[in-house]
């Protein structure tokens, strides 16, 4: 894909993910929230942390675009490194678990992650932008262009360590409200939590290397953006 057509999709993207973070983070509702709402406002659930990481990632992919155009090749390599780096251990995993968590749960039992009194408060484009939108995204961005991963260890380290801080803010926000942040949690006893979590560590690992093995499969091993 040429670089100008790359920066305009990349463009896009941005505005497109800062404008449904927006969306979300300006949801009004009747209905007095609850203290686990008000602590930390929306910035606990992860659907919205991966909308924001999303903007992110495109306003760093758009910022390579822009430098490659102009012949900041120097400033261009440091922007495309941090830029792989994002996308690999952080934007192509979590978008993927939060796509397919979200709507594995949502068919089990809407209510555990989704209740339908969210219905009449949030628009359908908007769940949808937010949990199915997010996966084909992160698969065109992959047939877009080539990324470096990182050594797989240092992936999963990075990787694991984002999960580990996700799920110790979790246990804050109900040691100090005494309510979880998705009413799934309410369901396990301690033991049971801590199994639900690693087994959500690894599915979140199995997404890492699923991105990794369509980038290796598309792009090979040696072909990489510079």
């Amino acid at each position: 894909m040429e670089i100008s057509t790359l920066a305009t999709y990349h463009c896009l993207a941005f505005v497109w993910y800062f404008f449904v973070a927006y969306s979300i983070t300006h949801v009004k509702t009747e209905e007095p929230p609850s203290e686990v709402f008000l602590y930390g406002g929306q910035w606990k659930y992860l659907t919205v942390l991966n909308l924001v990481l999303q903007a992110v990632f495109y306003g760093v992919s758009f910022l390579a675009d822009v430098l490659r155009l102009i012949k900041k090749l120097r400033c261009a390599k440091c922007v495309i490194s941090s830029r792989d780096l994002l996308f690999s251990v952080l934007a192509f995993p979590v978008s993927t678990f939060v796509s397919i968590s979200f709507w594995t749960l949502y068919t089990y039992n809407r209510e555990l992650v989704y209740p339908k009194s969210l219905d009449g408060v949030i628009p359908l484009w908007l769940n949808h932008a937010m949990h199915t939108a997010v996966f084909p995204f992160a698969l065109l961005e992959i047939l877009a262009l080539p990324h470096r991963y990182p050594a797989k260890k240092k992936g999963l380290i990075l990787l694991g360590f984002v999960a580990f801080l996700y799920i110790s803010w979790v246990l804050w926000i109900y040691s100090v409200t005494g309510e979880w942040v998705y009413p799934l949690f309410a369901l396990f006893s301690p033991s049971g939590l801590a199994a639900f979590f690693a087994g959500s560590l690894a599915i979140i690992v199995s997404c890492y290397n699923f991105g990794e093995f369509l980038n290796r499969m598309i792009w090979g091993q040696s072909k990489f953006s510079s």
